[in-house]
């Protein structure tokens, strides 16, 4: 569905600002003069599937005509329909037909699961207000202007402004987690006058309408204004981001709200962060489509060729009109450019196999299937959620190979979203917790009645600040008790700790408050405006007077309360950066130390201070917030001179430090990668001093890495100016790896103007982090390095909803099953439980896909100019006729069953070293980058490959039949059906035991499929030309290969002609392996674990079951020439051999639980 806001031809309540505003009647309530128009808005519908039933064909068939192969075969088989040519149409249509539908039914099934995820959100219940009563209906119902009920822990189903929640003071607490990677809890407002309207029957009767912006991207910003109707009287009230609940975000601590729906569907802040979903195409399918436009070119060149050879060689008289082919008097006048366009379409057709369509169909069932493989991984799966990998799209696995650049979210992808309190400072001392006690440094825990008798007045007034300045809620979860036994104020007297769940405003407040809580200073709840804590088992309680909410500028929040003694006192806490400045008494300088020591141990700190004021000074205070809280005019402001004001002349308390909970191996996964020659980037919407803590205690950045900053820009020229220092730094420093971090409007402004010097910076920094991003920036940072010169391969993972644009956008998206939704999962391309699998997901499977997709591309083409060169020699011996050398039937059944089955197994089951080895040694990665293995280079070597095969195919069967030659016993000769049989037959051998010399990794379908293939072409041809088929125009194979198959001469060249074939390549393999071999190659030697016994390149290159070497003999004697090992030597004879197997039940591979690991009964010896 289109996002775009197309209201242009809308007539709705303010028409001068009808393009900018919209007008919401709450219940929909419209006015009733006939003059009112509705707005049409978007229904709710979530859309992120890309087919309909309706458009499935046109869309499908337009994709897939796109390919050049489907399309060049689509006008080749019309070209058979229209002209008469040398073979049949169903030749180019049969397989077209089979490719487009093999391929259409798997991409439908993709998009069908899509379409499932989409129906299940769409198909939540949800409850609304209408015509006076609470009606259940579907998400995808919800109209803007309905009164929608959410209840605790359920989430929005649309962007709601809110009217009312079961509090009095019509606040609710919410989790965005899913939409900004922010666990905190956040506490929005609903206006006075529709927050008393706590009931249906009360909402039924309110008369309110809404006026705000229309839908925009940004998440933290929202303008409008309600206005109410009371008693006949309008009164207005402003809207902002804090009255409007966001789709995807989830209600806490709360047990329902109400609010009406202002921006539906694919209108709603989260799905305007989703990126538009394109088509992504891996780095091979772009080689496939170069290769197929050099391979057009040769084809043209032949077909032009022929054609004019043709003609040179009918210039003759006895050869243009010969007297067993007399012409009629139409073709004597016939147009000759006609007639030379008519023979230039028919070698066209003649030769157009060398174009293989069948490659395209073998390509998507290889990805098709092999995407399960990720699935079944054991190592993949996640035990404690039972959540294993998904694959929501299967025509990238082979982009997992060649990924450069990682881009991860933080909150939830790198951390698990549990704060634990490690350690604090109080007055200048370092404490930690040791079993619930608070210990000074170098203590132990030696106390037997708890943490009572260390502490003092200061460790207590520190425990109070943190147990009191925080927006914690909580919840009391009654156990099940006999009827009438459960006290639900239990928690007052002696509070019940069972029971008792806190809801944080940020995750740090809340490991605060739990740490307080179990060294024995516990906050219990409050009611109203009273605070109540319980301190060491005595109960105090605190009025609230004002809330000094947090905010980025400030960085810092803070509560003024009223202490049981009668005094006020103010309690503030935030980062060190906008509490120390502002210290005036209390160990300044030992408390800033000691917050760098907690930050290099990459703990999140937080510095607490207080402030007691006089009578007189809180009355000036109060009176200065009170006026700048009912400010209409730059209120914004005015509070934040008002808090500059109050939070100053502060008595420092101390320091806290937690611990961000990692991700389990998230640090060796993130040094995998590095070693893999992958950067990564970590991007999130957090503060830039918790990343940067992250960052490190993750192993991103490392202890001693320069860490670069670009913070705080505030102008273009100041912004370039930074840049152009630190790219002067870096290259004085070159030795030193350098950091850097860079916050969302640093990177705006970098973005705008100076791209070039910004990538410059980024590029030469081993890791970046981005702090406090907008989803899109997300989207843009990962652009921004897809669109540079280099076009490197880029892979985006993360959990929530404001990862989804940064994922659509990379070159492959991995959605994390986190606790932040399944937005980002749905998204994705990939999806796993935890971050700890990317490593094997790149490293393991990732490289065996890239292997096994580019040896499947090369070989196909391979095969297919093996195939169509002879038929282009053979026109040189039938005065270019366009005489076929081939049957009709063998043209069709070639790509499609005599030759498919091999290269389809080969490209499922591959692998060319052990799984183990490829996680062990991340660097083997670097082998596969930049796309090595479909280079130019290689792509030439493949085909001049084939083109020599397909010389001895057809000269080695000439010389062996040449003229006169009678090979039949009878004396009988051999016609040209039974030579074009001969060259079809060492080539169905030749390419199908190419490929077996190209496998490391037999398995017995390997074998099945190799000698079945061979076997099955000799069955169908004996059983094809043994009967006269009725329905076929020609017997031209009758009997044929029965006769070349009794004649010994021709078992003779077949054999001889494949091993004058396959012999040079095996040679080629063995010297470079011997001379050049790959660091891929040296791990597969040194797999065995005596040095004495490691195995040789030649026995290396082919293993077989049994302890037997195909080639051992050979390798053998290389040794010996090359000096390696003595004649004789021990460590020559394959009996020697260490057993190499690759099965999970070995203990040094008990760790890896792949399925790629097959089966224990492949004991392989080389």
């Amino acid at each position: 569905m289109c996002t775009k806001h197309c209201f242009d031809d809308c007539q709705g309540f303010d028409p001068p600002h009808q393009s900018d505003t919209r007008t919401v009647y709450v219940a929909n309530r419209f006015p009733q003069n006939g003059h009112y128009i509705p707005q049409r808005f978007a229904d709710n519908r979530i859309i992120s599937s890309k087919y309909t039933v309706w458009n499935f064909v046109p869309k499908n068939m337009f994709e897939q005509f796109r390919r050049i192969a489907n399309f060049y075969f689509l006008i080749i088989f019309l070209v058979q329909l229209m002209i008469d040519t040398p073979t049949s149409p169903i030749t180019s249509g049969l397989p077209l037909f089979f490719v487009i539908t093999v391929t259409a039914i798997k991409q439908g099934y993709e998009d069908w699961l899509r379409h499932k995820a989409d129906n299940e959100v769409n198909g939540a219940p949800v409850f609304v207000v209408r015509s006076g009563s609470l009606v259940q209906t579907r998400s995808k119902n919800i109209r803007v202007g309905d009164i929608v009920r959410v209840a605790k822990d359920e989430t929005f189903p649309v962007d709601l402004v809110l009217l009312s929640s079961d509090r009095a003071d019509g606040t609710c607490h919410i989790t965005t987690a899913s939409l900004d990677g922010e666990t905190n809890l956040k506490t929005h407002f609903s206006v006075p006058e529709t927050s008393v309207c706590q009931s249906v029957s009360q909402l039924e009767a309110l008369q309110a309408v809404v006026e705000c912006q229309q839908p925009e991207a940004d998440l933290y910003r929202f303008v409008g204004r309600i206005t109410v109707i009371q008693h006949g009287e309008e009164i207005v009230r402003p809207l902002g981001p804090e009255n409007l609940l966001l789709r995807g975000a989830r209600l806490k601590n709360t047990k329902e709200i109400f609010g009406v729906a202002v921006y539906t569907g694919m209108e709603s802040k989260m799905a305007l962060n989703y990126k538009c979903k394109s088509q992504k195409r891996s780095a091979v399918e772009k080689s496939m489509n170069t290769f197929l436009i050099i391979y057009l070119v040769i084809l043209l060149f032949e077909a032009i060729l022929s054609t004019i050879l043709k003609y040179a060689w009918q210039a003759e008289e006895k050869w243009n009109e010969p007297f067993y082919n007399q012409k009629t008097e139409q073709e004597r006048n016939s147009s000759p450019i006609l007639k030379f366009i008519s023979d230039f379409l028919a070698f066209l057709v003649l030769y157009n196999f060398i174009i293989p369509i069948s490659l395209y169909v073998t390509v998507e069932m290889q990805k098709f299937l092999g995407s399960f493989f990720i699935g079944w991984d054991l190592d993949l799966y996640h035990e404690e959620s039972d959540q294993k990998a998904q694959v929501n799209t299967s025509d990238l696995n082979e982009e997992l190979g060649q990924v450069e650049y990682v881009f991860t979210d933080k909150t939830g992808t790198l951390t698990e979203n549990e704060m634990h309190f490690r350690e604090c400072s109080i007055k200048g001392t370092k404490y930690r917790e040791v079993n619930g006690k608070l210990l000074p440094e170098g203590m132990t825990d030696d106390s037997p009645d708890g943490s009572v008798a260390h502490l003092i007045g200061d460790e207590v007034l520190f425990l109070k600040a943190v147990s009191l300045c925080h927006t914690v809620q909580i919840s009391y979860d009654q156990p099940d008790l006999p009827l009438g036994a459960s006290d639900p104020f239990s928690h007052v007297n002696g509070f019940s700790s069972n029971h008792m769940e806190y809801y944080a405003s940020s995750p740090d407040e809340k490991a605060l408050v739990e740490a307080t809580k179990r060294i024995g200073v516990a906050f219990t709840g409050s009611r109203g405006e009273t605070m109540e804590i319980n301190t060491f088992g005595k109960l105090e309680k605190y009025k609230l007077l004002h809330l000094l909410e947090f905010d980025a500028n400030r960085r810092r929040m803070s509560v003024i309360l009223q202490t049981p003694s009668g005094g006020t006192v103010l309690f503030t806490k935030g980062a060190e950066s906008a509490i120390l400045p502002f210290a005036t008494s209390g160990e300044i300088e030992k408390t800033r130390l000691h917050v760098d020591e907690f930050a290099l141990k990459g703990l999140r700190t937080l510095v607490v201070a207080c402030r007691h004021f006089s009578p007189e000074e809180y009355m000036d205070v109060d009176k200065r917030l009170t006026a700048a809280r009912t400010a209409l005019q730059q209120r914004e402001e005015k509070l934040q001179e008002a808090f500059d004001f109050i939070e100053r002349d502060l008595q420092l308390l101390g320091a806290t430090a937690v611990e961000d909970k990692l991700q389990d191996k998230v640090q060796e996964t993130i040094e995998a990668l590095r070693l893999a020659g992958i950067k990564v980037w970590v991007l999130t919407g957090d503060k830039h001093e918790t990343a940067v803590s992250v960052s490190l205690s993750c192993g991103h950045f490392h202890r001693t890495m320069n860490i670069l900053e670009l913070l705080q820009q505030r102008s273009d020229n100041e912004c370039a100016e930074q840049l152009r220092r630190l790219a002067r730094r870096i290259k004085e420093d070159h030795v030193i790896q350098h950091g850097l971090v860079v916050d969302g409007a640093s990177l705006s402004l970098a973005l705008r103007e100076h791209e070039k010097l910004f990538m410059e910076v980024c590029k030469n920094c081993s890791a970046v982090l981005c702090c406090r991003m907008a989803p899109l920036q997300k989207a843009k940072v990962v652009r921004l390095l897809k669109t540079s010169p280099e076009k490197p391969i880029t892979l985006a993972i993360g959990d929530g909803a404001n990862d989804v644009s940064m994922i659509q956008e990379a070159h492959v998206g991995i959605g994390i099953m986190g606790k932040e939704g399944r937005q980002a999962v749905r998204n994705s391309d990939y999806a796993i439980a935890r971050f700890k699998f990317l490593a094997k997901l790149l490293l393991v499977h990732g490289h065996f896909y890239y292997i096994r997709i580019a040896t499947l591309v090369q070989y196909f083409f391979y095969k297919n100019v093996c195939f169509i060169t002879p038929q282009f020699l053979y026109q040189f011996f039938c005065l270019f006729s366009q005489q076929t050398l081939y049957d009709s039937v063998y043209l069709t059944l070639y790509n499609i069953c005599f030759t498919s089955l091999p290269i389809l197994v080969y490209s499922l089951f591959e692998q060319l070293v052990h799984p183990h080895v490829l996680q062990s040694k991340p660097c083997l990665y670097r082998d596969i980058r930049k796309n090595s293995l479909l280079s130019f280079r290689t792509f030439l070597y493949w085909t001049v490959l084939g083109f020599c095969h397909a010389f001895i195919f057809f000269f080695g069967s000439y010389i062996l039949m040449g003229e006169d030659t009678t090979l039949m016993g009878n004396g009988q000769m051999f016609g040209n059906w039974t030579f074009g049989t001969l060259v079809f037959t060492v080539m169905v051998i030749t390419v199908t035991l190419k490929i077996a010399l190209e496998t490391h990794f037999w398995t017995w379908m390997h074998h099945f499929v190799t000698w079945g293939s061979i076997a099955f072409y000799f069955i169908f041809s004996l059983f094809y030309g043994g009967i006269i088929w009725p329905f076929l125009h020609t017997q031209d194979m009758y009997f044929v290969f029965v006769q070349l198959l009794s004649s010994g001469s021709a078992w003779f060249a077949i054999i001889i002609i494949v091993i004058i074939c396959l012999s040079p390549d095996v040679f080629k393999k063995v010297l470079y392996r011997h001379l050049q071999p790959t660091s891929t190659q040296k791990s597969q030697q040194s797999l065995s674990a005596p040095p004495a016994q490691a195995l040789s390149c030649m026995e290396s290159l082919c293993c077989y079951q049994q302890g037997q070497s195909g080639c051992s003999r050979l390798a053998s004697l290389l040794d010996q020439m090359t000096g390696h090992c003595k004649a004789g030597a021990s460590n020559c004879h394959t009996s020697s051999r260490c057993n190499r197997s690759w099965s999970d039940t070995e203990t040094f591979y008990s760790n890896d639980r792949s399925i790629l690991t097959l089966s224990p009964i492949e004991g392989t010896r080389c």
